[in-house]
């Protein structure tokens, strides 16, 4: 039997490339080093960290059109867009580096006649990263960068769809210098991944994909006291208010929906439109969606490229069914993509309305490039309709009146939102999920807090 795994890219549906699986031996060697390495990683001084940190952004910067091309063939990226998620890396890293100093110092508490009392934030170990292929760099370096930055060492388990993203990222860190075990990587089989979640020399798990995924990371980490942090993905809605700008909403909104193909857990699945602006919304919506140029990842016009998987082409496509088969209307002709002549992979935009919530589409993860539009009549009807969600990641309100928004924010439950923009990560910011979206904190200054453990210092000074 084989302890190979194949990468079957989407562009044409063949072995883009074949890997080994590490075996329980390297495993175990290489979990070994990531402990002995963090002990001598955790005394080096924080300047020393994030110098080495700016000369792994540097160096995996230099790379970036063979990254670029890599991300087309392992999970369809149009080239166009590729290197975005290059640069997209290094905002984060950057962003990250820069909030260390503050998000690391000790906590110093009121002063006590002879006592120094303060709380100082102690790095866990080592951290296993376990993210998805949608947006694989993005994903991984959101807990990379800060888990070293405190001090942790790290063990990279990059999906199956994108494993020489793991690659890169290695050989950057070891271009840029940094001690040998800080920063390592393992192509896993699905046993492999929970035997290593099950080891005493992992002290936490950050893993990014499904709701079933996380409910079994979960299950396999509860026989240990380690801390796990889950993104699970989401049903973000958008609401576009009687006051807002329908112009500049359609266009973002348009672009929320089907970047990536659709394939974002942030990305609009789901929006509702105050009955005065519907007609006009839909037609400037559909008159720009059919300006999507379906095709090879590769050519430089094509701004909708493949699915990563088949599995979830055919998710999108019983979703459409279904809705269609139960009152929704389409209003997208797909025959003008041709999609059947470039492969199974290749899912067109669709847009349907007369949807509700007993859809799936308005209720399940479609993953794709696939949207419903409601009309609605209220504020109070569309904070209703958002909340009706097993997701809580990202909502956005879109309207002139900022105070109306944070009104509406209050209401809505979710672990952002946005006002007059969707799909976005700032670094600065907090990225958190609720209800099915997952828990746990990654980016922003609270991002550091699980990646930490507190460690209270009270010393007593003898006076005598």
């Amino acid at each position: 039997m084989s302890n190979n795994f194949k990468v079957i890219s989407p562009i044409d549906g063949r072995v883009y490339l074949e890997k080994p699986y590490h075996t329980g031996h390297q495993i175990d060697y290489t979990l070994k080093k990531a402990v002995h390495a963090q002990k001598e990683w955790k005394r080096t001084p924080l300047a020393d960290r994030k110098a080495l940190m700016k000369s792994f952004v540097k160096t995996f910067t230099e790379d970036s059109n063979a990254i670029s091309n890599e991300l087309s063939w392992q999970m369809g990226r149009p080239i166009q867009f590729a290197p975005g998620e290059v640069r997209g890396t290094e905002e984060r890293a950057l962003g990250m580096i820069d909030l260390a100093e503050n998000a690391l110092q000790d906590i110093q508490v009121e002063e006590m006649n002879g006592f120094n009392r303060f709380i100082r934030r102690d790095p866990l170990g080592v951290v296993f990263v376990v993210p998805a292929w949608n947006y694989p760099y993005l994903i991984a370096v959101n807990t990379v960068v800060p888990a070293l930055l405190a001090g942790n060492a790290v063990v990279l388990k990059h999906s199956a769809q994108t494993p020489l993203c793991a690659e890169r990222f290695y050989k950057a860190f070891e271009k840029a210098g940094l001690p040998e075990g800080l920063f390592q990587f393992l192509h896993l089989t699905h046993d492999a991944t929970a035997n290593v979640v099950r080891d005493d020399r992992i002290d936490f798990v950050a893993f990014t994909g499904s709701v079933s995924g996380g409910h079994t990371i979960q299950k396999i980490a509860s026989d240990r006291f380690i801390g796990v942090g889950l993104e699970l993905g989401g049903k973000d809605p958008a609401y576009v208010r009687a006051d807002a700008n329908i112009d500049f909403a359609i266009e973002n909104l348009v672009d929320g929906s089907f970047f990536n193909s659709g394939q974002s857990c942030c990305g609009i699945e789901r929006i509702y439109v105050h009955e005065n602006h519907f007609s006009t919304f839909i037609d400037g919506f559909v008159e720009l969606t059919n300006q999507y140029v379906l095709g090879n990842p590769l050519d430089e016009s094509t701004t909708l490229g493949p699915m990563a998987k088949l599995s979830g082409a055919e998710l999108v496509k019983s979703h459409i069914d279904q809705a269609i088969s139960t009152g929704a209307k389409a209003l997208i002709d797909w025959n003008q993509f041709k999609e059947q002549e470039l492969g199974p992979h290749y899912i067109p935009p669709q847009v349907l309305v007369n949807v509700n919530h007993s859809m799936d589409i308005m209720m399940d993860e479609s993953f794709g490039p696939v949207v419903g539009i409601m009309s609605v009549k209220s504020d109070e009807e569309a904070i209703r309709l958002m909340n009706d969600s097993p997701f809580g990641l990202t909502a956005s309100v879109w309207t002139e009146n900022e105070n109306e928004a944070i009104s509406i924010a209050n209401q809505i439950d979710t672990g952002t939102c946005f006002m007059n923009r969707c799909d976005y990560l700032d670094p600065t910011l907090s990225w958190v999920g609720i209800k099915d979206s997952g828990r746990g904190c990654s980016l922003s200054q609270v991002g550091f807090e699980q990646l930490t453990r507190p460690k209270s210092y009270h010393f007593r000074q003898n006076t005598q």
